[in-house]
């Protein structure tokens, strides 16, 4: 499980480096297609991502979860969701169909503020995440812990006395109701003070900050944009389910969810 982890975790940042030169260098440069093939590589994008998406917002479910911990062992749900999630990324850019046409090319000032902000959105993607367990989001931190856990201590002999007493002791524990796991702490500092997202804010930052628009990247950022609006909400009623009045009492607090003043 072990070797599976660590595996996972390299794919998971060779996933994000290999997006990176995809929509940094790929899709950055024109190119000319025959307008009879345009209608296809639409509905070939569009479904690569939307089952790149469906992935994340099945995997989020209660039900999914549940099933998938009775599949695995409930460590290595995370690191199955990170090798699903990393080799349908790397499949979504390895497919990706060309698509003709700029929506837009910035110059002179211009260009140079849209790329202050693709590295603005980096940097707060990368600060908010720092808020956060990376290793959990790479699946690493479930196995550590769980390997972590100090074995039983090898039993020894007990008195007929003592045997009983541990029996009772045994049956009572059983029958009492097992306490709750914590849930892991609400992060609220940092960017998260007035942003409920702000990795996604940053991402919207990153995508809709090229310089160069060309169509395939307006194409990518509209859908991924999209899809995080769609699933904001979703994942929010997931929050107020695990955090409860917590995660209510910071909605209030932190009005914007994804861009500030907006929305």
């Amino acid at each position: 499980m072990r070797a599976a982890t660590w595996a996972g975790a390299g794919l998971f940042l060779a996933s994000l480096v290999y997006f990176a030169w995809f929509y940094l260098v790929l899709l950055g440069r024109p190119v000319s297609v025959p307008e009879d093939r345009v209608p296809a590589a639409l509905v070939i994008n569009i479904s690569l991502f939307t089952v790149f998406a469906l992935h994340h917002s099945l995997f989020a479910r209660t039900g999914v979860k549940a099933l998938v911990k009775r599949l695995l062992p409930p460590e290595a749900e995370r690191v199955a969701y990170v090798w699903i999630a990393s080799l349908l990324l790397i499949a979504v850019c390895l497919l990706w169909q060309p698509l003709p046409g700029v929506a837009w090319e910035a110059t002179g000032a211009a260009r140079w503020l849209l790329h202050a902000l693709q590295v603005a959105g980096i940097a707060l993607t990368l600060k908010s995440a720092g808020r956060i367990d990376i290793w959990e989001l790479a699946g690493v931190t479930p196995i550590a812990t769980a390997e972590a856990s100090p074995a039983a201590a090898p039993a020894e002999p007990l008195s007929a006395s003592s045997a009983a007493s541990a029996s009772s002791a045994a049956s009572a524990a059983s029958a009492a109701p097992a306490a709750p796991a914590a849930p892991s702490a609400l992060e609220v500092g940092g960017p998260y003070r007035w942003l409920r997202h702000p990795i996604y804010f940053g991402w919207v930052l990153f995508v809709f900050g090229a310089p160069a628009m060309t169509s395939g990247r307006l194409l990518f950022a509209g859908i991924s944009t999209l899809y995080l609006v769609l699933a904001i909400p979703l994942e929010e009623r997931g929050l107020r389910a695990e955090f409860g009045q917590a995660y209510v009492d910071y909605q209030r607090r932190v009005r914007w969810r994804l861009v500030p003043g907006l929305w």
